[in-house]
């Protein structure tokens, strides 16, 4: 089972290799105007149009929950190596849970959360 997220890019090939280093994986389609991603971990079909304007963040966030604060460190340190600037939130409540996380941004404004979740608030 594999969730599916259909994104609007202005620039194909900007996008394609923002989400190549992003997953560390090479796309499973490239098609006229299209490209999709079919990633292990987390398990995603991706999929990015290219249309002629994209109006910013229009979705709120996009994330990945990892299982540990290891793995937190460990995607943290693989995407900065690849050039991304990550912004951290260490032992912050969101989501009425105290949680670490860090974000980067797409091309398009999208921001990508990786967070692991380490205790619930009420």
């Amino acid at each position: 089972m594999n969730v599916h997220i259909g994104l609007h890019v202005k620039n194909l090939e900007e996008s394609k290799a923002f989400y190549e280093r992003f997953f560390s994986t090479p796309p499973e389609k490239i098609k006229n105007g299209y490209v999709k991603f079919l990633t292990i971990k987390p398990q995603l079909n991706l999929t990015l149009t290219q249309v002629d304007e994209v109006y910013g963040n229009t979705i709120n966030h996009l994330g990945v929950q990892v299982n540990s604060r290891e793995e937190i460190l460990y995607h943290k340190s693989r995407l900065e190596q690849e050039g991304f600037f990550a912004r951290e939130e260490w032992d912050t409540t969101c989501c009425h849970a105290v949680q670490d996380k860090f974000w980067v941004t797409d091309p398009d404004g999208n921001e990508w959360e990786y967070f692991y979740t380490k205790q619930d608030v009420s």
